[in-house]
């Protein structure tokens, strides 16, 4: 059965033609899965090729590959998926050329195993690319599911049949996947332990960067024949929605993030082969076996994607029985539905009606999908022919037929579907790749309006590694891609790489600054903080006065370093306008398990006297100065006051040491504090302590003032309590 070119599936959310970037410049309108950027088949591409020849007519560039499934064309690169060698050396092939030139720029060949598919059918699925990553999954004829960077390195693999128990029978029917948000989906017939071991069509899906998977539903029920439906994802009554033909017969519409299924549709008796392809809130399918009502085989539908349930009898819009098109998947462009029928005729029906306008014959097997762009269309069939068509309301022009030969006279088989990119046509052929187009048209590129720095905002502890990507983005502020760029660190020690990974120097007490990254005259920055392991000590005496420490967080200007006595200390003064009651935190907010002590002095302006304390765990210890106590608090709202205070006495304008721990259990906190006079003896006993039967877990040590006065800290010190 065909298969390849079925696959449907494309691209979820771009709905807009998708830019993508090269270095400092946007490639136009990349196709990123086997169905293009809008996953229906269709490109917005103009001033495309209207005839060409084998021999050097509008044929700019021809690469020794064979392959049966649909090119991607990502970033400026074309990437597939075929075979390669003879005899014991038959392999499968995944490999990336350069779209402009047809360079090969890499390439990796894959042993098949566990596996009956005869190696004329290697290369069955198409690639996926992600516009965001730039990352390439393949889903091989052995089982192996690979995500690659862009330059081919293997970044993950999961290897499904050893796994997951997947199915694959000898004729070779295989899923491409498809990529949404941090998923990548893929399906498969296959057979587990537990709820799994009956053989269903399940889907699984996979997070994009690290290949863990994240869930798997089983919507039908037992297989009809295994299949190369792709899945769509589309929007619909307000969820996203992964909907895809199984190979239980019936149409399944899916939740993207969850995988629960919310509406079917029993299309036909057998398994289904073809993609749906979705506009707006219809989604269009069709087969080429026994219906389920009807004598009549075959069938192309319209279903109305609003619904929930069962929707076979309550939501079909219209039908058409008797076009048996079991092979190739579905296209739409401006309101015609184009479908191509087993004996490969091409019909163009109306969207809304189902009415058929026109039918032409393009050949004998029809098994590749048509792609609708520059007002033409573009199809393959299998007998070594590729077709360029006018269509028309009432009618359909050819504009060019050619028919593609291999050595000695036989037709070149051809599966796949066109991939329409850059001003060009890309598509695979038992006899090479061939990228179709004018000469002597530059090669689209448009330089990018904006770019960002993701993360825009990041800490790390000691030399722990953080990765940053630059981001570009159109003048309308549309997303392009992560894009190559110049990187440079400003107020940070450490080394950043020409890949945007910052690696800390290893001996910096805590620092702060930014990194940055520039694409011409483009330039966007992160903020990054870069917290010392423990333990921490510092006595301040290394920052700048009038400053603070650069890592610290929530400061604002209400702490400041000051020499006093010689020495230099944090101060805290009155706030000149605003509240006096403020916090600093010092590392991270996931931290637990420690100790953290400083000095600390209050001083007194008539009546008026401070509060001052630590923080640790999120639990706050306090001298207060006009109630002269010791407070442990943690949640100060009006209605609710979480504390515990004893009577303490303390003197203004004297060094006092304070110290805070908490003890964490599975049913409760021990916050424990103890004060004493700086250069005594440590109390052995803790001043406080207080219990919590709701603990909190976690949470950055800090410093904490209430200052209608100056208050003054010194000497702070955090370490592990374990």
């Amino acid at each position: 059965m065909g298969v390849y070119m079925r696959q449907t599936k494309c691209y979820l959310f771009y709905l807009l033609l998708i830019l993508s970037v090269s270095s400092d410049l946007a490639f136009a309108a990349d196709w990123p899965s086997w169905r293009g950027p809008n996953q229906n088949g269709a490109s917005m591409e103009k001033d495309l090729v209207s005839e060409w020849s084998v021999d050097g007519e509008n044929l700019i560039w021809k690469a020794d590959f064979i392959g049966r499934s649909t090119p991607i064309v990502l970033n400026g690169r074309v990437y597939v998926i075929g075979r390669v060698g003879k005899e014991l050396a038959e392999q499968e092939r995944v490999a990336c050329f350069d779209a402009e030139t047809g360079e090969m720029l890499w390439e990796h060949r894959f042993n098949v195993f566990h596996s009956t598919i005869p190696f004329t059918r290697l290369g069955w699925t198409s690639l996926t690319g992600d516009p965001e990553t730039e990352n390439i999954y393949a889903h091989a004829v052995s089982g192996k599911f690979f995500c690659f960077d862009r330059d081919g390195k293997i970044l993950w693999s999961r290897s499904l049949t050893e796994e997951f128990g997947r199915f694959s029978g000898y004729g070779g029917r295989l899923v491409t996947p498809i990529v949404t948000d941090d998923l990548v989906i893929l399906s498969f017939l296959n057979t587990n332990s537990g709820k799994h071991v009956p053989m269903r069509h399940r889907y699984f899906a996979f997070d994009k960067r690290t290949g863990e998977v994240i869930w798997v539903s089983t919507p039908g029920g037992g297989p009809k024949n295994t299949t190369y439906s792709v899945p769509v994802v589309a929007e619909i009554g307000g969820q996203q929605l992964l909907i895809d033909g199984n190979a239980d017969g019936q149409v399944y519409a899916m939740k993207v993030n969850t995988g629960e299924k919310v509406w079917s549709y029993r299309l036909t008796q057998g398994a289904i082969h073809t993609s749906v392809v979705v506009d707006g809130t219809f989604v269009y399918a069709v087969h080429s076996g026994e219906n389920t009502d009807t004598t009549v085989m075959g069938r192309v539908v319209c279903i109305d994607g609003t619904g929930t349930g069962d929707v076979t009898k309550t939501h079909e819009v219209w039908r058409q029985d008797g076009l048996e098109v079991g092979y190739a998947s579905p296209a739409i462009a401006n309101g015609r539905l184009y479908v191509i029928d087993n004996p490969a005729n091409l019909h163009a029906l109306d969207a809304k009606t189902g009415e058929v306008y026109w039918s032409y014959s393009l050949g004998t097997v029809g098994k590749g999908s048509p792609v609708i762009a520059d007002d033409k269309v573009y199809v393959t069939e299998v007998n070594g022919h590729f077709h360029i068509l006018k269509p028309s309301d009432s009618d359909c022009e050819s504009l060019s037929t050619t028919q593609i030969t291999r050595e000695g006279g036989r037709y070149a088989e051809i599966y796949g579907s066109p991939a329409v990119a850059y001003g060009r046509v890309y598509f695979t052929t038992e006899e090479g790749l061939y990228c179709l187009g004018d000469k002597n048209a530059k090669f689209p590129k448009v330089a990018p309006a904006h770019i960002q720095v993701v993360p825009a905002e990041a800490s790390t502890i000691g030399a722990e590694p953080i990765q940053f990507r630059a981001r570009a983005f159109d003048d309308k502020g549309e997303f392009l891609r992560v894009i190559n760029a110049e990187w440079s660190l400003n107020g940070l020690k450490g080394e950043i790489d020409q890949n945007g990974g910052f690696t800390p120097d290893k001996n910096s007490n805590g620092q702060a600054g930014t990194i940055s990254a520039k694409v011409g005259e483009l330039q966007a920055t992160a903020r990054v903080r870069v917290i010392p392991q423990l333990p921490i000590s510092e006595d301040f005496e290394s920052i700048e006065e009038g400053k603070m420490p650069a890592h610290w967080t929530g400061a604002g200007t209400r702490f400041k370093v000051q020499t006093i006595d010689g020495n230099k200390v944090l101060v805290k003064q009155p706030a000149p306008r605003g509240l006096d009651r403020w916090h600093v935190f010092i590392s991270s907010p996931n931290m637990s398990g420690y100790t953290i002590q400083a000095d600390l002095l209050g001083t007194q302006k008539g009546r008026r006297r401070p509060g001052m304390g630590l923080i640790a765990n999120r639990y706050i210890l306090e001298m207060q100065g006009n109630h002269q106590r010791l407070q442990v608090r943690w949640w100060s709202a009006e209605e609710r006051y979480m504390s515990e205070t004893i009577d303490f006495q303390w003197d203004s304008d004297l060094w006092y040491t304070m110290k805070l721990t908490v003890d964490v259990s599975d049913d409760k906190a021990v916050v424990k504090g103890k004060v004493w006079k700086r250069d005594t003896t440590e109390p052995t006993d803790w001043t406080i302590t207080v219990t919590d039967p709701v603990p909190n877990r976690e949470g950055s040590p800090g410093v904490y003032g209430y200052s209608p006065v100056n208050i003054y800290y010194d000497n702070l010190k955090v370490w592990s309590s374990k």
